[in-house]
């Protein structure tokens, strides 16, 4: 997962020299921090939402006329439940996963400096999903599938986002929606557990943005 995480800077950091060079008199630099709330959607098993935490950096210039680029790099904790038992009790059994994405997306400006729409398409990398050790030999519902049989999920998914930024010059909320249209669930098809696997992502981020 670090090597993951190194290649992510790597590309955002390679971004941002492509535009400091591009817009060196338009350029913000922006730190922001906040919360997610994750979703899978899946028919294989049933799921329930959860919140997580965000970080990362952002980079907004001048693109054309009314409309600004918008580079980040954000690193997420996400959280979601799977429902389960544990003998004969129903339990929800709590699933992290650690990621990070790189986006690339269109502003366009509504009001200079105070409110803009923003969209376009954001690559998210993660490793393996994290459940507790005492939950690992839970029984997922309606399967017979134990909790720790679901972790190995693909690394890699593609999501289209969208998302709108109101404040003022230096301080301003975004709120967005991103939905994965890659399999999430798709790398457990290969491991020959007698399911055929398919679950989206969705994801609702609201960020405090600090330009610098």
């Amino acid at each position: 997962m670090k090597r993951l995480y190194f290649i992510t800077v790597f590309i955002f950091i390679s971004m941002a020299c492509i535009a400091q060079y591009q817009y060196r008199d338009a350029n913000r630099i922006g730190i922001f921090f906040g919360v997610n709330q994750f979703t899978l959607n899946t028919n294989n098993f049933q799921t329930k939402p959860g919140s997580g935490w965000n970080g990362g950096l952002s980079m907004r210039g001048n693109f054309y006329n009314d409309w600004d680029m918008v580079y980040a790099m954000q690193f997420s904790e996400n959280n979601f439940s799977v429902v389960t038992k544990r003998i004969f009790i129903s339990e929800d059994t709590n699933y992290k996963l650690a990621s990070a994405q790189i986006s690339l997306q269109l502003s366009y400006k509504i009001v200079e400096n105070h409110l803009s729409l923003e969209f376009g398409p954001l690559l998210q990398i993660n490793g393996k999903l994290n459940v507790e050790k005492d939950q690992q030999n839970n029984i997922i519902s309606g399967t017979t599938l134990l909790a720790k049989d679901i972790v190995a999920i693909s690394q890699f998914n593609f999501y289209p986002t969208v998302g709108i930024t109101a404040g003022v010059r230096h301080v301003r909320l975004n709120v967005s929606y991103q939905y994965g249209v890659n399999n999430m669930l798709g790398n457990l098809n290969s491991q020959n557990l007698g399911y055929n696997f398919k679950g989206n992502p969705g994801i609702v981020n609201g960020n405090l943005i600090i330009y610098l």
